[in-house]
């Protein structure tokens, strides 16, 4: 009884040990590609200050460090003519529960839009032909 659960407990540590082998060779970075990340991190300032305020070196002392590119969003008028689309075919969520999109609840109010969207699109089989 005393040997089965000795052997019982080995072969649980043995077990233990292989996964925990096995995912450390699987998965993790070499230790190349971790002294580069950290020293990009060190570069812009992506580390925790050394202080007790828990911000960022780039967050507390910005003029230090080189500024992040924000990617150029839509204009104000490129939304609004999103949005104005989007109510003209019944492209955006109903007011109740359903989670629906409106011309998913009432597809006979916005049959025409689709039926004009679809004689205005090129057809697929007249542009496989050119």
């Amino acid at each position: 009884m005393r040997t089965s659960k000795l052997a019982r407990a080995t072969g649980t540590l043995f077990l233990l040990a292989a996964l925990g082998a096995a995912a450390h060779a699987d998965g993790g970075m070499t230790r190349t590609q971790v002294k580069a990340e950290l020293a990009e991190a060190i570069r812009t300032g992506d580390i925790i200050a050394n202080d007790e305020s828990g911000l960022k070196a780039n967050e507390e002392h910005p003029q230090l460090y080189p500024a992040h590119v924000v990617a150029a969003g839509k204009t104000r008028a490129q939304v609004q003519a999103e949005l104005a689309e989007a109510i003209r075919t019944g492209d955006i969520l109903a007011s109740d529960e359903s989670g629906l999109r409106l011309n998913e609840e009432h597809p006979q109010r916005y049959a025409k839009v689709r039926a004009t969207m679809a004689a205005e699109a090129p057809s697929a089989s007249g542009a496989a032909m050119q």
